[in-house]
This record gives structure tokens, sequence and C-alpha cells, in this order.
């Protein structure tokens, strides 16, 4: 059974860098990539970031390129989210996803949830604020 399990939300000031984990388990070989996504109160949930499971392939939001690296450990089966320089505007409730899609599906197309089906963990808030 999959399971993804986020942690290192928090509170941190303008200017300041935190760094999310997911941790899966259960991930079979249709699981073509693990992405970030966000969701701020009264807005929809937008793809912040997604690696591929296998291969180097990566994608980031135009709102955090620059600032965000995603990045993976296999042998710990995790995967990070270091985010610096974070404005309030990164404010929002952080979620993982596994993400189950057909071969050749881009990462661009993954992350931007227009294909592939995700499998999303509890979620971890982040607050950027002074």
């Amino acid at each position: 059974q999959l399971q993804l399990v986020e942690s290192g939300g928090g509170l941190v000031q303008p200017g300041g860098s935190l760094r999310l984990s997911c941790k899966a388990s259960g991930l079979t070989s249709d699981y073509y990539a693990i992405g970030w996504f966000r969701q701020a109160p009264g807005k929809e949930r937008e793809g912040v970031s997604c690696i591929r499971s296998s291969g180097g392939g990566t994608h980031y939001a135009d709102s955090v390129k620059g600032r965000f690296t995603i990045s993976r450990d296999n042998a710990k089966n995790t995967v990070y989210l270091q985010m610096n320089s974070l404005k309030p505007d990164d404010t929002a409730v952080y979620y993982c996803a596994a993400i189950r899609a057909r071969p050749f599906t881009t990462i661009q197309a993954m992350c931007s949830m227009t294909s592939g089906t995700p499998y999303w963990g509890q979620g971890t808030q982040v607050t950027v604020s002074s």
C-alpha cells in the first residue's frame, strides 16, 4: 500500500528557508514522478515542483524557479524540497504526491496536473510571516 509522509513545514520569516521531506513507501513502477503541490486559502491547488522517479527530469513552477530545489534520495525513498528566499506568497499547505501516468508523459504535464493521477500525502503547513 502506497504511503506518503511529509515533514518539515513550519513558520519562517520572509527570506528564510525550509526543507520539506516526503518519505514514500509502497511505491510501484507505474508511479512516474513525485511532486510537491501547494494550496493557499481560497486558491486552487497548484504544482510547485516535480521530479521523475527515475532519471533526472525535474519541473518547477515559474513562481519558485531559482528559489526552490527538488531532489531525491532513492536509498531513503525520500524526496526533498529545499525552499530558499521564502515569501509571504509561499504560505500554503504543501502536499507531496506520487503521480501515476502513462509512459512518456512529460514531467510538466504531471506537475501541472493536466495528465496523470496523483496520490496525495496528508500535507504540511508552511507559513511565511514576520
